[in-house]
């Protein structure tokens, strides 16, 4: 299942212009401030949209093609949609919803099919409710589950999360990451939160003024200090692909192997050998020139300083070569100036919190 999108479109003062691949399962993210153009593309994937020029096709079927005239209508692509605000129909209950998804489904899920997701969303106790009794991330959930029904062979999310408080979000972000493990559908998900972006997405594509700037994997951009200027954001840190590799059982610790070194951990009940993605925000790296000593921090890595970018206010972004893995610390303009930071110079990274993800990633190809 896949999907390629090449769509060139003008309204009266924005253009979009863009062209990308998306393949097999997993979540790919468009990224970028509001008005760059996210909505509108997947509003044409989805059909609410019909480009001025260009071509597009969902698990090799054509579905749009200006050239020769084809525009396949919203409701018989196979697109499953999650809008921001739910959209849940008010005068149906939970079970009503799913299954108003259910029935408009081309290829109808198996009985079994229906109550596996339903237990996937964790959806059981909430069947007999109306959209008006349900929080925001349940409604949220049962939006998830009513696209899902559909049978579809893309999901689009767009900003799902953005009107949720952090309550909520963090009440559903375990469900996305559960149907991003094992929906096994690709999916867009549109977001301008990279905290969003980096705990789900498997590729980036950064959207900015209608077009492209960047794409890439997770790991390989968050980290790139020129991905930070082109999106306007912040520098977010590090996405890390390690690997179970100890378990010090006598300090009730887990040591994570990655490319340029270990992390240590609170005690992770994975088998060696687990590959997982773990999160270092730009904030909990602090940076030495010489190696700290009698510190409480378990983990100091040595780095070079590969590229330094001052801010206009006190701080400064510093990305660093981990052996090839990109890390960032966030420190103060006057720092980078007593510690002579300069690109190539070796520093000690000390890391101050370490988030672990859930995921468990797949074993890497031979």
């Amino acid at each position: 299942m896949s999907v390629s999108v090449s769509i060139s479109h003008a309204f009266e003062r924005f253009a979009v212009e863009a062209a990308f691949e998306v393949r097999e399962g997993g979540v790919t993210a468009l990224f970028g401030p509001s008005g760059a153009g996210k909505t509108s593309i997947v509003n044409a994937i989805a059909g609410l949209l019909r480009p001025r020029k260009g071509q597009i096709a969902i698990s090799g079927k054509p579905v749009l093609d200006t050239d020769a005239g084809l525009f396949v209508p919203p409701h018989a692509r196979r697109v499953g949609y999650v809008f921001q605000d739910a959209r849940l129909f008010p005068h149906m209950s939970v079970e009503d919803n799913l299954r108003f998804g259910w029935r408009r489904a081309p290829v109808r899920a198996t009985a079994q099919d229906v109550d596996h997701l339903i237990g996937l969303l964790g959806l059981e106790a909430l069947l007999g409710r109306k959209p008006s009794g349900l929080s925001g991330g349940e409604k949220g959930r049962v939006a998830l589950g009513r696209a899902l029904l559909s049978s579809p062979e893309l999901l689009l999310l767009d900003e799902p999360l953005a009107a949720l408080d952090a309550a909520r979000k963090a009440e559903i972000l375990p469900y996305l990451e559960r149907l991003r493990d094992e929906a096994r559908i690709p999916m867009l998900y549109v977001s301008h939160s990279l905290d969003e972006v980096t705990r789900l997405a498997d590729t980036v594509i950064l959207l900015k003024d209608g077009r492209i700037a960047a794409r890439g994997s997770v790991f390989d951009l968050l980290g790139d200090l020129e991905f930070s200027a082109a999106s306007g954001a912040p520098a977010y840190g590090a996405a890390l692909d390690v690997t179970v590799s100890c378990q010090r059982v006598e300090d009730d610790l887990t040591v994570l192997a990655f490319a340029g070194g270990e992390l240590v951990v609170g005690r992770l009940d994975r088998p060696i050998g687990t590959r997982l993605r773990v999160r270092v925000r730009a904030e909990d790296v602090m940076l030495a020139r010489e190696e700290p000593r009698a510190i409480s921090a378990n983990n100091v890595l040595r780095t070079d300083v590969s590229a330094v970018h001052e801010g206009p206010g006190a701080q400064a972004d510093v990305q660093l070569d981990c052996g090839g893995t990109k890390l960032v610390a966030r420190i103060t303009r006057a720092s980078v100036a007593r510690l002579a930071l300069v690109p190539g110079v070796p520093v000690f990274a000390i890391v101050k919190s370490v988030t672990v993800d859930p995921r468990i990633l797949p074993a890497p190809e031979d």
